[in-house]
């Protein structure tokens, strides 16, 4: 990560994440997105997503504890940031989900269409969501800052932990849905592996990490590839930000 980038870029970049975590939790839980005092005087539109019918009440639970933290991020950093806070971009899940499914091989999967292909998205950010803040924790100067970061690091973790564990207990087809979504975001973010299916040498990896059990970190540029869906170098928009991210750090 170049040394130029200011404190303020990096929870530019988080806060554009957070719109989108927000939003898919808000949407699967409630039906409904962030209320436009939480998104900005111009926001994007965001396509996509419904209220999901859970069949298990713990879940319904979790995912509902997950939707009210990921606002409270996005209004943590529109706070902090102030009128130098982004609004939230343009946002689209049908677009982004049809491009995963198809990295994936997984055929027809909607995931607000039933709970596990719910939790399964959202493990897509939050696994995501950990590399990226770790990553940030290394160059962030300010130590108020890097306080935010490490404590939201650690609440993004906690969902990474209950969405991969809740997976887990789903069974072979969510193992290998799950392993699969893994296997696509490492073919993306660049040449090293980074990612972890939830089952690894026939065994539950609920936490995806180095021998030294230490998380992974991602830069802004891996984690872009990841979100706009490419392999390649210098592309700003596309997958689930159709315009791109809003603030300095958007290109690939």
């Amino acid at each position: 990560m170049a040394q130029d980038i200011s404190d303020e870029d990096i929870f530019r970049f988080a806060l554009n994440l957070e719109y989108m975590e927000a939003e898919y939790y808000l949407r699967g839980t409630t039906g409904k997105g962030i209320d436009a005092a939480d998104a900005g005087s111009k926001p994007g539109d965001v396509v996509g997503g419904k209220q999901v019918s859970f069949e298990t009440p713990a879940i319904a639970e979790f995912m509902q504890e997950v939707a009210e933290n990921e606002l409270a991020h996005v209004r943590f950093y529109r706070k902090t940031l102030g009128t130098n806070a982004v609004d939230r971009p343009a946002i689209d899940f049908d677009a982004g989900f049809k491009a995963v499914a198809e990295a994936a091989g997984l055929a027809d999967f909607d995931p607000f269409g039933n709970e596990t292909n719910f939790v399964l998205g959202g493990m897509l950010f939050e696994d995501v969501g950990v590399t990226a803040y770790a990553g940030a924790a290394t160059v962030l100067k300010n130590k108020d800052f890097l306080a935010a970061a490490a404590g939201i690091l650690a609440v993004e973790a906690y969902h990474m932990g209950m969405a991969r564990s809740t997976l887990y207990r789903k069974g072979e087809e969510a193992w290998k849905a799950a392993n699969a979504v893994s296997d696509a975001r490492d073919k993306i973010d660049g040449s090293e592996d980074k990612d972890q299916g939830i089952q690894v040498d026939g065994k539950a990896n609920i936490v995806p990490s180095t021998p030294d059990a230490i998380a992974f970190t991602r830069t802004p540029q891996e984690v872009l590839r990841i979100v706009y869906l490419t392999d390649k170098e210098g592309v700003d928009k596309g997958g689930f930000y159709p315009n791109g991210m809003n603030g300095n750090l958007k290109n690939t």
